[in-house]
């Protein structure tokens, strides 16, 4: 009989879990956000190993732009399909609609800044005292502050001067009447730990993260998707690329890279020589050197 190969994957995977149960033993409405990207995806296969044969005591809940890769929300639909979960879907354009945000206008506009109030409705909406999202702390400086139980106020704001301390695997979830906690269960992992983890468990994923042929342009010295949510001019010109993405958002400003990446061990070979964070590859994250921590003060997850 040979001995289980314990490595480091069943170690993150371990601390993941035990935070998806933390959550559901510490909160009464807790939520899974889930955008659709590989690192969502991941949650949910650790909340299948956490709750499972039971269902998941959270719904998963989806911040719609209206803007997003058709390939992600067929990806959604047929998840929640197979799964049989319950998915709540946040709409942006509804809160255009409302008179809540404006539309952005202008060569770079977006609808991915308009999401925060979007979320914020969601979270009031339907009293979510939690709400687990995929982020690590290897993505963005901002995030690399972040706690994995991150306390938002009353107005959905982000202090990183007012972070509790997490010892020894301890989670402090007690808040106030209005407060909601951000939980990342999977902050300690890496990029390339995702893409291994994907790997192992022979996770599914949206075909925008293999490469293929698409149409694109060039904007602000990235390729971006050719589509009618950017707005194109005579000086855009668009070739078609051999292409995949390393993150999943809004088209308006989620960049490709060129690949001839097909297979999960070519992405990984690709990521582990890569000297650009997949982050880099967002067009929000550059409007300024703060752009990241001064949307998630704002509520932002």
């Amino acid at each position: 009989m040979t001995a289980y190969n314990y490595d480091y994957l069943d170690e993150l995977e371990a601390e993941a879990i035990h935070i998806l149960r933390e959550v559901a033993g510490q909160f009464e409405r807790p939520a899974l956000l889930f955008s659709g990207g590989k690192d969502s995806i991941t949650l949910v296969r650790l909340a299948e190993k956490a709750f499972r044969p039971g269902k998941f005591p959270f719904p998963l809940v989806h911040i719609d732009t209206g803007h997003n890769f058709e390939e992600t929300i067929a990806y959604r639909d047929e998840m929640v399909a197979r799964i049989g979960e319950k998915l709540i879907v946040g709409s942006v354009q509804e809160s255009i609609n409302q008179g809540k945000v404006a539309e952005q206008k202008g060569r770079n506009a977006s609808r991915n800044p308009l999401q925060t109030i979007t979320l914020l409705d969601t979270i009031e909406k339907y009293q979510f005292d939690a709400c687990i999202g995929g982020a690590r702390r290897d993505e963005e400086k901002a995030r690399a502050k972040e706690r994995i139980f991150s306390v938002r106020d009353e107005f959905g704001q982000w202090d990183p001067k007012m972070q509790r301390p997490e010892l020894w695997n301890i989670y402090n979830g007690k808040i106030h009447k209005g407060e909601n906690v951000r939980v990342f269960p999977i902050s300690n992992w890496t990029e390339l730990d995702v893409w291994n983890y994907i790997r192992r468990e022979n996770i599914s994923l949206p075909s925008i993260y293999f490469s293929h042929q698409r149409a694109c342009i060039t904007r602000n010295g990235q390729l971006m998707a050719a589509s009618p949510f950017l707005n194109m001019d005579e000086e855009d010109v668009v070739v078609q690329k051999q292409v995949r993405f390393r993150t999943v958002g809004d088209m308006s400003c989620t960049a490709a890279v060129e690949s001839d990446a097909v297979l999960i061990d070519d992405i990984i070979s690709e990521i582990s020589l890569s000297k650009i964070s997949e982050r880099g590859a967002r067009l929000d994250d550059k409007v300024s050197e703060a752009a990241m921590e001064d949307r998630k003060k704002g509520g932002y997850f």
